[in-house]
C-alpha cells in the first residue's frame, strides 16, 4: 500500500511555496498600471505566465455555493444556506428561500452530490436550476483529511445509511436526485426503504449519468477497474493523511489522484484551455480569462475519500457489478431493486458521456421489474458529455425542465413549471 505518496505530494507542494510567492510578486509587478511595461505585450506575457504557474501549482480551497438569490414566479427571493442535518462525514444543506408573505407550496428535492473527489459545489448550476421550483437540499460531504481518525470509518454501507436518514428527515413528499456516483447507493437506499415499507419512501428518484451497470457501453474508467483488479487499487491509490491535517494517519484515496486521472483523460483539452487563457491575458480579454478562472477554481478544488468507501465502491460497482447481478448487500441484507414499487424513476444520460456510458443508468429500468411503466421515464440528451448531464446550457434548456415536469407529475405538491423546449 502506497502510504507515503501523500507525504511526498505535500512535501512537493511546500517546496514550491517560495516559487509561487515569487511568481505572484512578479505578476503584480508587471500588472501594475504604474509600470510602463504593463502596457506592452512583453509585460502582459510575463504577467500571464506567472499567473498560470501560480494557479497550476496552488492548493484550491473549498468553493462557496454563492447563490444569494433566486426568482420564483417572477419575483426575486433571498436564499440562505442552512445546515439542517449533520453527521461525521456529511452535512445536509437547505437553500432556504425567504418569501414575503405566504410561501408557495413546492416539493422538496434532495440532491445527493457525488463523493468522488470534488466538492458538492460542483453542482452549483444544478442547485440554481431547481431553486425556482423546489425546496432544495444538498449533501455536503466532508473532506476525509479533515476527519480525525478517532471519528471512525465510513464505507458504502454508511453512505447508504446516511441517504436513508436524510430521506426519512425530509420525506415522504421528497424527490431524490443523484448525480453520477451516488446513483448506486441512492437506488440501494430507496430499495431498502421500499423493502421495509418505510413511511418515508420518496415520491421519485432521478438518477443522472450513474454507473448502475458498467457492463453497458464500458468507458475507459470502467475498463481500468476491470483490468487492474482490486489489489492494484489497494497498492497504488491509497495513502495515509500526513501531518498536520486533522485526519493524520487516516487511510484515504487522495483527491489529487482523482484530479490527476480526470486531467489525464482529457489532457489535450486542458492544455489547450490554459494556452487559450495565456493568450486571453496577453490580449487583455478579461472576460474570457475570468471564465477560465471560475471553471478551474471549481475543477481543481478536490477532497479526499476514505479508503474503505473508495475500495468498497470500486469493488461493488466497477469490478463485481453487484447491483445489476442481484448480489449487492447492505448490512447483511440483499439489495433488490425489484422491491421498488411506489417510488417513480427517471434516468438521464448524455449522448457523449465518457465517464458513464450510454445504457449504464438506463439499466435501472430493467432492474426495477415491479415498478409500473407509468412511473418510469428515460431521457437521453443529445450533444452533451458527463458534465453536461447536470450543468450547462443544454441541462438548463432541456434536462432541468424535464425533471421539473417529472417531479410535478409524481408529487402531492404543485410545482412552479419551467418552460420546456423541444430538442
Amino acid at each position: 500500500m502506497n502510504k507515503s505518496g501523500y507525504f511526498f505530494y505535500e512535501a512537493a507542494h511546500a517546496v514550491l511555496g517560495p516559487a509561487r510567492a515569487a511568481s505572484d510578486a512578479l505578476r503584480l509587478f508587471y500588472r501594475n498600471p504604474m509600470n510602463p511595461l504593463s502596457h506592452t505585450a512583453y509585460g502582459r506575457s510575463i504577467s500571464a505566465a506567472c499567473e498560470l504557474f501560480e494557479r497550476t501549482t496552488r492548493r484550491y480551497g473549498k468553493p462557496a455555493f454563492d447563490l444569494p438569490t433566486t426568482t420564483v414566479d417572477g419575483r426575486p427571493v433571498e436564499v440562505t444556506e442552512r445546515i439542517v442535518w449533520k453527521n461525521t462525514f456529511c452535512n445536509l444543506i437547505h437553500f432556504e428561500r425567504r418569501f414575503e408573505g405566504k410561501a408557495p407550496r413546492q416539493p422538496r428535492l434532495l440532491i445527493v452530490a457525488p463523493m468522488s473527489g470534488h466538492f458538492a459545489t460542483l453542482l452549483r448550476g444544478t442547485v440554481e436550476a431547481f431553486l425556482p421550483s423546489h425546496e432544495v437540499y444538498i449533501t455536503d460531504w466532508v473532506d476525509a483529511r479533515l476527519v480525525p481518525l478517532s471519528a471512525g470509518t465510513f464505507d458504502l454501507d454508511d453512505y447508504i445509511d446516511y441517504v436513508m436518514a436524510m430521506i426519512r428527515l425530509l420525506g415522504p413528499d421528497v424527490h431524490v436526485l443523484a448525480v453520477c456516483q451516488p446513483s448506486v447507493p441512492v437506488a440501494a437506499a430507496v430499495a431498502c426503504l421500499e423493502a421495509e415499507d418505510d413511511a418515508a419512501i420518496p415520491r421519485s428518484m432521478i438518477l443522472m449519468g450513474g454507473p448502475i451497470d458498467t457492463r453497458e457501453s464500458p468507458t475507459e474508467v470502467n475498463k481500468l477497474a476491470q483490468t487492474r483488479g482490486m489489489q492494484w487499487f489497494r497498492d497504488n491509490c491509497i495513502s495515509r493523511v500526513p501531518f498536520p491535517h486533522p485526519g493524520v494517519m487516516r487511510e484515504v484515496y487522495p483527491g489529487y489522484l482523482q484530479l490527476s486521472g480526470f486531467m489525464a483523460m482529457n489532457f489535450d483539452r486542458h492544455l489547450t484551455a490554459h494556452w487559450d487563457m495565456f493568450k486571453h491575458l496577453v490580449e487583455g480579454d478579461g472576460d474570457s480569462a475570468e471564465k477560465h478562472r471560475d471553471f478551474y477554481d471549481e475543477y481543481m478544488a478536490v477532497m479526499d475519500l476514505t479508503a474503505e468507501f473508495y475500495l468498497q465502491t470500486v469493488d461493488t460497482v466497477f469490478v463485481r457489478h453487484s447491483l445489476p447481478k442481484g448480489e449487492m448487500m447492505h448490512r447483511g441484507r440483499k439489495v433488490d431493486l425489484g422491491a421498488i414499487r411506489r417510488c417513480a424513476l427517471m434516468t438521464v444520460e448524455g449522448e457523449n458521456d465518457d465517464i458513464s456510458g450510454v445504457g449504464q443508468t438506463k439499466a435501472t429500468h430493467t432492474l426495477c421489474v415491479n415498478l409500473p411503466k407509468e412511473k418510469q421515464l428515460y431521457h437521453l440528451q443529445k450533444d452533451v458529455g458527463h458534465y453536461g448531464v447536470f450543468n450547462g446550457s443544454r441541462f438548463r434548456k432541456f434536462i432541468a425542465p424535464a425533471i421539473v415536469e417529472f417531479t410535478n407529475t409524481h408529487s402531492s405538491a404543485s410545482v412552479t413549471p419551467l418552460r420546456r423546449k423541444a430538442g
